[in-house]
């Protein structure tokens, strides 16, 4: 037998330089290739790796080379909770605890609240849809992947937006912000003030509150001004034993006091100097009812007629409004000043245009004299009224359609009413037979709270500037201050109208 001898491969020109190096088993890619492969996956026995073929054969030697590393980053499965998202475990080993964890209550919910509840119709559809799209040795995911099961807008809204009341029956307790719930109302007035010769006259209107924070009172034949910054009181004008107060209203801007009397005449007066810069005496009766539009005064009188008075003009007024075919109680414009509202002792709710001299629209319904008038400030055409002792029904119009809304029976009569102007809520005052103060909710006309106190009708009503506080007044000479209403979103929680906090005071307004 022959044998054939190979001769041996010429050294490379590394090997034949003396100052060069041994190349290290890592600087090599078969090296690094071998180092890898025989690190993953480990051997379940824990006996050392397997030499592989390339780590045996020899490789010729190549130039060193130095390592490379990247910005891509490769999270560890081993530390995620891939449970939570019905993602395959790991290893056997985590999966008992991986288990433990997605049963757990907060994993139920929050699964529930990403991905919607597990309804079979859901599975169903998720397991077939899955089965041929998994990758081989994964059980099949609804989830991961897969972008069809749309999450449900609710459970949205319950993660990032404090929950509604479908999310908290579906996750009580979870998604419910802290504090939510009914707001509390004090039905207790935070102050008192005395108020002497206050009339009880349902259809007299003698408190107003002007932007400044200012509260007008009629008493008797005098009225007098009381700072709810400071609780200065002032008296601003006399009438004289002749005459007595029937009115008062602010305008706009909080400087001028409209005064209608009781012999038919409407002064306007400068609040901040209290001097009387006019008279119109072109009413024949009493005028118990006062409404601003800018530089426009409207006057409602016994006398059955609604006036207009142009304070830029020199005649006492401009337009007479005819329809009403007795006194003239109620009166409010529109707060876009394009409608006044105006209700009568003849059971009327009159709707008026600022250029019209008779009704564009009659509302016929009510059953007792229309004193309480009120415009939305949410809504443009939503009008409230409210009926006296004959009728007792809150009734909503839609002036902008020409419909009537809904109605709702409060079981007494009623005498004022008022809009917040921070949230969808009204207030009604009523007279006989209950003499309570109640706060609604619109339009589901819920109430909120049912205040006490008064123990005669409580005819006078008005709001603060800021919509937080309301002020009553009854025939008997009391003036009652109460918080019902939150303060703007603007606003921070615990502002209240600069009036001078919640404790219980009562003094006398002159």
């Amino acid at each position: 037998m022959e044998h054939h001898h190979q001769p041996p491969h010429p050294p490379s020109p590394s090997a034949m330089d003396p100052n060069s190096k041994p190349p290290t088993p890592s600087s090599t890619p078969t090296a690094r290739l071998s180092s890898a492969t025989s690190s993953w996956p480990p051997s379940p026995s824990g006996a050392p790796p397997r030499a592989t073929a390339s780590s045996a054969s020899s490789a010729p030697s190549t130039p060193a080379s130095h390592t490379v590393y990247s910005d891509r980053f490769i999270p560890s499965r081993a530390g995620s909770n891939l449970a939570l998202f019905d993602l395959p475990a790991p290893s056997p080993a985590g999966a008992g605890a991986s288990a433990g964890s997605a049963a757990s209550p907060y994993c139920t919910l929050l699964r529930a609240a990403l991905f919607g509840p597990d309804t079979p119709d859901r599975l169903a559809s998720s397991a077939a849809a899955c089965s041929s799209s998994s990758p081989a040795g994964y059980p099949a995911s609804g989830n991961i992947f897969r972008f069809k099961a749309e999450v449900p807008r609710n459970a949205k809204r319950a993660l990032f937006a404090g929950g509604t009341d479908d999310e908290d029956l579906r996750f009580p307790g979870i998604f419910t912000a802290k504090g939510a719930g009914p707001r509390k109302i004090p039905r207790s007035p935070y102050k008192v003030l005395d108020a002497p010769a206050l009339q009880d006259d349902f259809y007299l209107n003698l408190v107003d509150w002007s932007s400044h924070n200012v509260l007008a009172v009629g008493l008797g034949n005098c009225v007098y001004l009381w700072n709810a910054c400071s609780s200065k009181v002032t008296k601003l004008c006399d009438l004289g034993a002749e005459d007595t107060v029937c009115s008062v209203g602010w305008a706009q801007r909080g400087t001028h006091l409209a005064v209608g009397t009781n012999q038919g005449k409407v002064q306007i007066w400068d609040a901040t100097r209290c001097k009387r810069m006019r008279t119109m005496e072109s009413h024949r009766m009493r005028v118990g009812a006062l409404a601003w539009n800018s530089s426009l005064l409207s006057s409602g009188s016994r006398d059955k007629n609604i006036l207009h008075h142009d304070l830029r003009a020199p005649d006492d007024y401009i337009s007479k409004l005819t329809g009403h075919k007795s006194e003239v109680c109620g009166l409010k414009w529109s707060y876009d000043n394009r409608q006044l509202a105006s209700g009568g002792n003849d059971n009327r709710l009159f709707v008026w245009n600022q250029h019209s001299t008779q009704p564009v629209l009659k509302y016929t319904e009510h059953t007792a004299a229309v004193k309480a008038i009120a415009w939305s400030p949410h809504l443009n055409g939503l009008l409230a009224s409210g009926g006296g002792t004959a009728d007792r029904c809150i009734r909503f119009w839609n002036t902008t359609t020409n419909t009537h809304l809904s109605s709702m029976d409060t079981g007494s009569q009623v005498c004022n009413l008022v809009w917040s102007k921070n949230v969808n809520e009204l207030v009604s005052t009523h007279g006989y037979s209950q003499n309570q103060i109640i706060v609604w909710r619109y339009p589901t006309m819920s109430k909120l709270a049912t205040l006490t106190g008064h123990t005669f009708r409580v005819l006078y009503l008005a709001i603060s500037p800021d919509g937080q506080t309301i002020v009553t007044g009854a025939g008997d000479e009391t003036l009652r201050f109460w918080n019902v209403f939150p303060s703007p979103k603007s606003q921070s929680a615990d502002s209240l109208s600069s009036i001078g906090g919640t404790s219980f005071v009562r003094s006398y307004i002159r």
